[in-house]
């Protein structure tokens, strides 16, 4: 049972709320800023602090349940044990389009998946089949194995949201990291200002007791999501990814390239408009292929 809950994400999601909102209720329950505030029927500040805690919760959610960009799978037509010894046996030796010709009755990916995925152009990185789901890997894709899935444009599995971080939600969890920051830093220094000073340090630290654990989360937090924020933009701004710059000589497209080569490189505003307002599957594979031929 609770192996589930822990698979499922549930453990870390109810987690993530109750300490979340027990935060904001120490806030609130204490004299500080906010509670001064409400005291005051100055409403707007904790009613802006409300909301603020609330929209981080409602993207925590969006960015945690939502579909990363997984690589279209073929579910309706299940893989027997037979077909999948066959593809372990030949996989190294039988072209990509040679094994979806194998199977007619069992198409690996769907036409309208090749069909964006694959550039029509040459190409000098030929498209590998993964090891695990067997599936086509588009450019960028990779396989996680605690989603047991193949994500396109993977950057990590995160563990706090129980998803992978990838094409479709990356934009997403950045949006997600800005409004915790924020909100946390506001917290933090919400919690501050409601510490209190007294004779003896037990009657310092029984008055204070929830402010400081307050202070502690808030703290922690705040330098944790900094530290991701930046890392996130930087990554968004020179359009790579957290696999691609960690595991780049492992990786075939990148691996033989100069160290600050970026072959999806399009300069810092291109990237950044592309990252946050390029809502669509794009074919890296084209992209590289231009990229390789000159044609940036």
């Amino acid at each position: 049972m609770f192996k589930n809950m822990f698979r499922s994400g549930c453990f870390v999601r109810t987690a993530h709320v109750i300490l979340t909102w027990l935060t904001t209720l120490v806030l609130f329950l204490h004299n500080t800023d906010l509670r001064k505030c409400q005291e005051r029927g100055d409403l707007l500040h904790p009613v802006m602090f409300s909301a603020l805690v609330l929209l981080s919760v409602l993207l925590y959610f969006t960015v945690s349940l939502m579909d990363p960009g997984f690589v279209l799978s073929d579910d309706d037509t299940k893989v027997n044990r037979n077909v999948k010894s066959v593809f372990r046996k030949h996989l190294a030796e039988v072209k990509p389009t040679a094994i979806c010709g194998l199977f007619q009755g069992a198409p690996v990916v769907r036409d309208e998946e090749l069909e964006k995925m694959i550039p029509q152009e040459h190409c000098s990185v030929k498209q590998r089949r993964c090891g695990f789901c067997f599936l086509l890997q588009p450019m960028r894709a990779r396989h996680c194995r605690t989603c047991q899935r193949c994500v396109r444009r993977f950057d990590h599995h995160c563990p706090w949201i129980d998803n992978c971080v990838g094409e479709r939600n990356h934009r997403w969890f950045l949006l997600y990291l800005c409004v915790q920051f924020a909100a946390v830093c506001w917290a933090l220094q919400a919690a501050w200002s409601g510490v209190v000073f007294a004779s003896s340090w037990q009657q310092w630290f029984s008055r204070n007791g929830f402010l400081l654990g307050a202070i502690a989360v808030t703290g922690v937090f705040s330098v944790v999501v900094l530290l991701l924020l930046c890392i996130h933009l930087y990554l968004a701004s020179a359009n790579t990814t957290t696999w691609e710059f960690m595991s780049r000589h492992r990786i075939v497209y990148l691996k033989h390239r100069d160290s600050e080569d970026n072959p999806f490189d399009r300069g810092v505003v291109c990237n950044l408009w592309d990252f946050f307002c390029v809502c669509r599957t794009v074919a890296w594979e084209r992209i590289y292929s231009r990229h390789a031929n000159g044609t940036v």
